[in-house]
């Protein structure tokens, strides 16, 4: 957003739930504007698909790394903090009932006192499809239909009717209670050329996976040429989490190419002791070195 500083984000990911409130509790201590929570239904055994972001197509965590519903875990941290907020980086959105998940989120918004942004994108695992008996080949036009279903019950008019006739998704007048009084923002994630113009087209920002600086503003740029393509104007969020930017020159620059929001993992960039300790210690002093200083 033109004119505000970059802002500060904590990745969640792959960290004990019982961490969470604590580490929620001192990045907001230490100057972090929010937390960024993944999301995991379940880790198959067998994956018939290659993970699409790292070279030899492996997944890079194990069926015992914690995930914690982003849902949960976020409404506990936002019950412990008053003013960091949060994002799902990302719900699989099309694995889930639009419905369901707009009472989630309405519900969520306004216990945490619109604190909270919701980020979307697709699932590239079969399995995660075939056993939440989903189609995997309709992902991106349920996608795009359930973000308007969610907008629609969270447009920050409280509760209202609404309805919806779409070629998956398909309702007559309802009304969700309680709704809240702000919009809920919608980030689109994915660096494919359908992702990106999911974000352009309809998404109130957009979330990256974690990559390097060049590839991010490769990113940003076709993503302010697709919204100029759409007609899209105004405030438009860029969460990035780079892997080649350690220290404020390099953050400096991301924000002159356009990000507003930088998520970062203070333990791995410090090394630090993958303990609770270490990565509370981590986050203090990402927060002195660099929040500070920035």
């Amino acid at each position: 957003m033109p004119g505000d500083r970059m802002k500060w984000a904590l990745s969640g990911a792959m960290i004990d739930a019982g961490e969470l409130l604590d580490l929620a509790r001192a990045a907001e201590e230490s100057g972090f504007d929010s937390v960024g929570m993944p999301d995991s239904v379940f880790y198959p055994e067998h994956v018939s698909a290659d993970y699409p972001y790292t070279p030899d197509g492996r997944r890079m965590w194990t069926g015992d790394v914690p995930m914690p519903d982003p849902f949960i875990a976020i409404a506990a941290m936002a019950a412990v903090t008053e003013r960091l907020r949060f994002t799902t980086n990302v719900v699989k959105l099309p694995l889930r009932d639009p419905l369901l998940t707009a009472k989630q989120v309405a519900t969520l918004a306004v216990m945490a006192g619109n604190r909270f942004g919701l980020g979307v994108g697709l699932s590239w695992i079969p399995e995660e499809f075939t056993f939440t008996r989903t189609e995997m080949r309709t992902r991106g036009r349920r996608t795009d239909e359930a973000i308007e279903i969610i907008k629609a019950v969270c447009a920050g008019r409280g509760p209202e009717w609404v309805e919806y006739h779409g070629e998956h998704y398909d309702f007559d007048r309802l009304m969700i209670s309680p709704a809240p009084d702000r919009p809920v923002p919608v980030y689109v994630g994915g660096h494919s050329e359908p992702g990106l113009r999911r974000a352009a087209r309809i998404g109130d920002g957009w979330i990256s996976v974690n990559t390097t600086a060049e590839r991010l503003a490769d990113a940003v740029s076709r993503l302010t040429g697709l919204r100029a393509e759409y007609g899209r104007t105004g405030p438009f969020e860029i969460d990035v989490s780079p892997t080649d930017v350690h220290d404020l020159d390099g953050y400096r620059e991301l924000e002159k190419a356009g990000v507003t929001t930088c998520r970062v993992v203070p333990w791995r960039i410090y090394g630090a002791e993958p303990t609770a300790q270490g990565r509370l210690a981590s986050v203090r002093r990402f927060g002195e070195e660099v929040i500070d200083r920035y």
